[in-house]
């Protein structure tokens, strides 16, 4: 007993150990170490030669810019960090004029704040550098140099932005490929994970709709880091000595969305298939060890990182197949042809999958480049979407139907409330209720919510820790240590644990002020007075302030990824009557179609989120997004299919059923754009003309496959997959127009 409670704390204490040697290795931490650097040392050397502004002017302008360094390819974090700085610069200098009565100042106030905002409607990045200029406007009322010209502080702040970009710029020499490894790292992990619960999901006692909702979430973070993947290594600039190391590792990373893709694809619908193993579930755990050993495999191979040693071998894996061959084989002779030709399908794409995974494999064992065949960039490059900035796309969002102009004019009015409240009322310092607002409020109220909780709870947990603190500690540069120090972990785990960063921000605060002022038991009074207001101002502005519902914005995430994948289906459609290389646009058309599915799945999750009584016709609208990734799941089976398989020509009764399902689109686009829903009535009387339309295939057909040929059986193989994917698609399609027609989106 004694011995297993040791070892099973052990194991806890290695597990623990492992995740903060993950943080202390990530990106995220050696970006605040930067930001940490960046900030003080400008402000020591400035304390040391006694130029105590004008350092502190340089960790300011470090400080404001560094919000744009986020992952992402260097070139367009330079451009990030370049306008931040221009920005904060522009904003010290126009503040640095600000001195006006209190209801004066308010709308100018409130003018600034919306512009900065309204920055963001240029996309994530730019919402990055409108963050710096809010920071900058709110911490320009902490600071007023006395010594320094206006002028003469701006510059300094806008040196500031170059000072840290150019330490940006030396540690990305440093260390080029960290942040490429660190998500191909995460890619590995959660791709491993996607496909032990899809295998889980084989298994027909297992709670499927708990495990499909895991698999959506599983596929929207995927596609999330797909994203950021591309940029980095489509876009990073190409110097000699790793060159080579990037292109390899972009052939790695287009195996593993292309075993995103197999992985989604389902060769028949789950009822049938759960029907079929419920029969043969000697099947279940076959298929289970396979798919779970290829599974393991990737987590093993995200462990070992480069080392060749490290990879894990294929041996286990040829017995897996081996076994399921043989088993299968046996199902061949029998009198379940189908079930055969079903089970026969799942293998092969099995055997995809094991392919892309020697693959990556080899590509990791440090093969010669002579014998690899890399990718053309210029052909990769239209994979990732460029920004719009037409200087007209403000002027289109002007208007209070845009979300990003509700959010900007909603934010500015609660910094025009806060600061009011916070000059009128003996706040200590108001500037805490205007950053708390920044920080907290986002266009989406579950996200404006969730970081109001956080931010209080942290703030909470933060306070307590530091008054304990101060009355143990009385050595200000213990508390300068601490200060610095807990400011480098907050700003590491801003984007994975907002309350986590929140309590060390406080933290970091009451420690800085412990210098400075004895009475720290009153800061920490205030910061905790400051937070719950400015958190309670964002929360009722989401609530009553022009709210922005997720239910009324679904529509349009619904839209989008109904078109990606009729799209998606188009391509799968000429390139079956084509055949030969698959062009690029197949291949932009699938990835916008998983793109899509992946952002519908994320608005239902931020429509989940919202009260409850904003909420219209939630099951409703569930099942669409459901229906709609199974829609995606067969094409990815019909798309895995024809890529991986010599296919016949295709007949007038394929042509008739994809015109069929891709009218079937149309209706529901017409449905949900003009609420012109006449097509749904046709549907259920278009059923039975589709079914006489699909090539005949039954049991006749394929009775005897032990006395068929090779060559025949493959040509049934691929009848079935194909019949089993057109009935499947269209009734998905119709399904959908249905529920379409009978909910209320607007």
């Amino acid at each position: 007993m004694k011995q297993s409670i040791l070892s099973s704390a052990a194991l806890v204490i290695s597990e623990h150990f492992k995740e903060l040697k993950q943080f202390l290795r990530s990106t995220s931490f050696s970006r605040a170490i930067r930001v940490g650097i960046a900030v003080t040392l400008p402000i020591l050397l400035g304390i040391q030669f006694g130029y105590f502004e004008i350092g502190l002017a340089l960790g300011f302008g470090a400080f404001w810019s560094s919000p744009s360094d986020i992952n992402g390819s260097f070139r367009h974090k330079k451009i990030g960090i370049l306008i931040s700085a221009a920005l904060v610069m522009l904003v010290s200098f126009i503040k640095g004029y600000l001195h006006f009565e209190l209801w004066l100042l308010l709308p100018v106030l409130g003018l600034f704040a919306f512009a900065i905002a309204f920055i963001s409607v240029y996309g994530f990045r730019a919402s990055l550098i409108s963050f710096s200029g809010l920071i900058a406007l709110v911490l320009s009322f902490v600071h007023e140099s006395e010594v320094l010209e206006v002028y003469q502080y701006a510059v300094l702040i806008g040196l500031g932005g170059l000072w840290y970009l150019l330490l940006s710029k030396v540690w990305h020499r440093i260390n080029p490929k960290a942040e490429t490894e660190e998500f191909l790292t995460e890619t590995f992990v959660l791709t491993a994970e996607f496909l032990e619960t899809r295998g889980k999901l084989i298994d027909p006692n297992e709670d499927h709709e708990k495990l499909r909702s895991k698999l959506l979430n599983l596929q929207s973070e995927l596609t999330k880091n797909h994203e950021t993947l591309r940029e980095i290594l489509i876009f990073s600039k190409r110097t000699s000595g790793w060159s080579n190391y990037q292109d390899k590792r972009l052939l790695i990373f287009v195996q593993l969305v292309e075993m995103l893709e197999t992985a989604i694809a389902n060769p028949v619908n789950y009822d049938r298939m759960d029907a079929l193993l419920n029969d043969h579930p000697q099947y279940i755990k076959l298929f289970q060890d396979l798919i779970f050993e290829m599974a393991y495999q990737l987590q093993m191979i995200s462990e070992g990182g480069n080392e060749k040693k490290d990879l894990p071998q294929n041996d286990y894996l040829r017995q897996c197949f081996e076994q399921v061959k043989l088993e299968i084989g046996v199902l061949r002779k029998t009198v379940d042809y189908e079930g055969y030709l079903m089970l026969q399908n799942l293998l092969e794409y099995q055997e995809k999958q094991f392919k892309k995974l020697k693959r990556i494999k080899w590509l990791l064992g440090a093969p010669n480049t002579a014998e690899i065949d890399f990718i053309d960039r210029k052909t990769v490059k239209s994979f990732v979407a460029p920004q719009d900035y037409d200087p007209l796309l403000l002027l289109r969002n002007l208007s209070f139907k845009s979300t990003i102009f509700r959010h900007s004019f909603r934010l500015a009015v609660i910094v025009m409330i806060g600061y009011a409240l916070g000059s009128i009322f003996p706040f200590q310092n108001p500037h805490w209720i205007l950053l708390t607002i920044i920080v907290i409020m986002r266009p989406s109220y579950g996200l404006t919510k969730t970081r109001a909780k956080d931010r209080i709870i942290g703030t909470f947990i933060g306070g307590a820790i530091a008054t304990g603190m101060v009355f143990l500690i009385q050595n200000p540069y213990a508390y300068g240590a601490m200060g610095a120090a807990s400011l480098v972990v907050a700003i590491s785990m801003m984007q994975k644990n907002f309350r986590a960063s929140a309590t060390f921000i406080t933290l970091s605060v009451v420690f800085f002020y412990a210098i400075l002022s004895p009475d720290v038991l009153t800061v920490i009074k205030f910061r905790i007075l400051d937070t719950l207001v400015g958190a309670a101002l964002s929360y009722a502005a989401m609530l009553w302030l022009l709210p922005t519902w997720e239910f009324v914005e679904i529509k349009e995430s619904i839209e989008k990824s109904v078109k990606a994948n009729k799209d998606f289906l188009h391509k799968i459609t000429e390139y079956y009557k084509m055949k030969g290389n698959i062009p690029t646009t197949y291949n932009i058309a699938r990835k916008e179609a998983f793109l899509e599915t992946s952002n519908l799945n994320s608005a239902f999750q931020r429509m989940a989120q919202e009260p409850k009584s904003k909420q219209r016709e939630t099951d409703k609208i569930y099942e669409l997004v459901v229906l709609n990734h199974t829609f995606l799941a067969s094409l990815a089976s019909l798309s895995t299919y024809i890529q991986h398989h010599k296919t016949t020509e295709a007949s007038e009764h394929f042509k008739t059923a994809t015109e069929k399902i891709e009218k079937n689109l149309e209706s529901l686009l017409q449905c949900l754009e003009e609420k012109k829903c006449e097509g749904a009535r046709e549907s259920s009387e278009n059923e039975i003309l589709f079914e006489e339309q699909l090539p005949p295939f039954n049991s006749l057909e394929i009775r005897d496959l032990a006395s068929k040929s090779e060559e025949t059986v493959r040509d049934l193989q691929e009848a079935h997959l194909v019949w089993e994917q057109l009935q499947w698609l269209f009734s998905i399609s119709g399904k959908m127009l249905k529920l379409a027609a009978s909910v209320k989106l607007d």
